[in-house]
């Protein structure tokens, strides 16, 4: 009787171990926000055929002699991280001084969630800067599903050149409810000044109580985050110039578009 409970269970822990296989976390780093406070970030990536929830990231962590100083829990940003996608997190540290930590350790743990359908459409993002640093995404939601979006939560990530997550920020959407066929524009500040100033690269996803959103990942935009911090500067001395790169720009997004149609 004992063997027969063994054999059943063991091609489910095969399953678990698997699964756990496929989802792991990627582009963290820590960093010390403008109040002192120590924030660890990164990614989870779901390589998995299922939905992940309630995810937790467990942050273990280690001063410069190796000692284990504390052990902190937090979750993505995102309730759920449909497959093939990544989902956010941001693990803000209190009561421990930043300075004081030289190394962390990080494990998770999620379950599998039921799926849900990608018919929030998100598009026309922009990112832009100012001369003071001021970090700002806006664009355009539209509900292309059957039901109203109820909730909807917009999540923005930012990368530095690297790859690694800068920070993370998200917004509500203002209605909070999105009928179906209507869209919805959305603006999503980065309150980090010092982190997001490092940001070439950004993506958006966005999910309601029904929906969730094919996430967008820009075509580009490293070049245009370059242009639109400096070409304040080169437009008052050369403004031919810069319509002629914004133009290049354009014209080479809309060939990359082209042939993944």
């Amino acid at each position: 009787m004992i063997m027969k409970k063994l054999l059943c269970l063991l091609p489910l822990l095969l399953i678990s171990q698997a699964a756990y296989a496929e989802v792991v976390i990627q582009n963290d780093q820590k960093y010390i926000d403008n109040d002192g406070l120590l924030h660890i970030v990164g990614e989870i990536e779901n390589n998995t055929s299922a939905p992940l929830n309630q995810i937790k990231i467990s942050a273990l962590l280690i001063d410069g002699d190796g000692n284990e100083i504390k052990k902190i829990v937090g979750e993505t940003v995102s309730n759920v991280v449909m497959p093939e996608t990544k989902g956010a997190f941001d693990i803000l540290i209190k009561n421990v001084r930043g300075d004081s930590i030289n190394d962390y350790e990080l494990n998770l743990d999620y379950t599998l969630a039921a799926p849900k359908n990608q018919v929030i459409e998100i598009s026309s993002t922009e990112l832009t800067k100012d001369i003071h640093n001021n970090t700002v995404i806006t664009g355009i939601l539209e509900n292309k599903g059957e039901l109203t979006a109820n909730i909807i939560r917009v999540v923005a990530t930012l990368y530095d050149r690297d790859g690694n997550v800068v920070t993370v920020s998200e917004t509500y959407t203002k209605p909070d409810f999105l009928r179906a066929g209507d869209n919805s524009n959305f603006i999503i500040p980065f309150h980090e000044k010092s982190q997001s100033i490092h940001a070439v690269e950004y993506s958006i996803t966005a999910e309601s109580d029904e929906y969730v959103a094919v996430p967008e990942f820009p075509l580009g935009t490293g070049v245009l985050l370059i242009i639109s911090v400096s070409s304040y500067i080169l437009f008052s001395r050369n403004p031919e110039k810069v319509v002629n790169i914004i133009s290049n720009v354009t014209n080479t997004k809309r060939l990359l578009r082209q042939k993944q149609d």
